[in-house]
């Protein structure tokens, strides 16, 4: 940054916020920090003075939930019911609906989902389970990627057993498979949940 002057930090910060680059105090810091390598307390007092001057508001971040349950409960992990409902919908629509009926769209639809598309995006949740790790693209291709990779190889593995790759047992394992490592990721999205609303009730603390 050719200049650390306090106004010149300011500009980069109402930059930053009208990009919609940096939502909380803690975003505002680490990309401040990390793309011009100014201290972190030059960074706050910064948001401070242009809280200050009414040039941004601050707002305190939601309470943290208290338990995993609660955290499935929000807004934000809207993935995990609809995940679960995918799940379900495929069973019903191989099992339970007419295989010769209007009910077909529903199956292929739904079927490709999660066969191509669901057992990637709940391991790239599971592997990277902060939003800000990756951009809403790169997820979208890894997980159409992962889903490529990890479907083949449950078959694989179904061929070396006494089930081998016949439907049932292919849809059965990739339910299993997608329900524990929701479970995962859902348990892994809530610690760093937890502990990035308690850094930005830190921070907001900081520059108030």
């Amino acid at each position: 940054m050719p200049s650390r002057s306090q106004e010149a930090l300011k500009k980069h910060v109402i930059r930053l916020i009208k990009m919609k680059k940096a939502e909380t105090v803690s975003d505002i810091v680490e990309l401040v920090s990390r793309r011009y390598g100014i201290k972190e307390d030059e960074v706050i007092n910064a948001v401070k003075s242009l809280h200050e001057d009414g040039k941004i508001s601050l707002e305190p971040p939601p309470v943290p939930a208290s338990s995993m349950f609660e955290y499935l409960l929000r807004i934000e992990s809207l993935w995990f019911p609809l995940a679960l409902t995918i799940i379900a919908v495929t069973m019903l629509s191989i099992y339970l609906f007419p295989q010769e009926s209007i009910f077909k769209p529903v199956r292929w639809v739904f079927g490709s989902i999660f066969v191509l598309f669901l057992p990637g995006y709940l391991t790239v949740e599971a592997l990277f389970p902060d939003p800000r790790e990756l951009d809403s693209i790169e997820r979208l291709a890894l997980s159409m990627g992962l889903s490529l990779a990890i479907t083949p190889l449950i078959g694989l593995l179904l061929n070396y057993t006494p089930w081998g790759i016949r439907l049932n047992p292919t849809v059965l394992s990739l339910s299993a498979y997608s329900l524990l490592i929701s479970m995962v990721a859902a348990y892994r999205k809530f610690k760093v949940n937890q502990a990035r609303l308690l850094m930005e009730a830190g921070e907001l603390g900081k520059s108030l």
